[in-house]
């Protein structure tokens, strides 16, 4: 079974979840197309993710994770509100 999302963070330097759905397999996420900021992806190991501490994406950059267990071990922060990224799960 293939799913999908997106998520927003609705104010810029406050991180938020990715989301709860379960993974247990690989993971894409791609900064969205219509971003003007970056976006930060990651874990400080705190449940949360900054400029200082997570992976930066560019509008249309992806990273794939080969395995994650679930959405809620991914935190996203923008550089500019309302803008995000979409995920896809790799693996049913």
């Amino acid at each position: 079974m293939v799913t999908s999302g997106q998520k927003a963070v609705t104010t810029a330097g406050t991180a938020v979840v990715l989301g709860t759905e379960v993974i247990q397999g690989g993971l894409m996420v791609k900064a969205l197309a219509a971003n003007t900021g970056l976006v930060f992806i990651g874990n400080d190991g705190a449940d949360d993710v900054a400029a200082a501490n997570g992976m930066q994406l560019t509008a249309k950059e992806e990273i794939v994770f080969p395995w994650i267990s679930g959405l809620e071990n991914l935190w996203i922060d923008s550089a500019v509100n309302g803008e995000g990224v979409a995920w896809i799960r790799l693996t049913p």
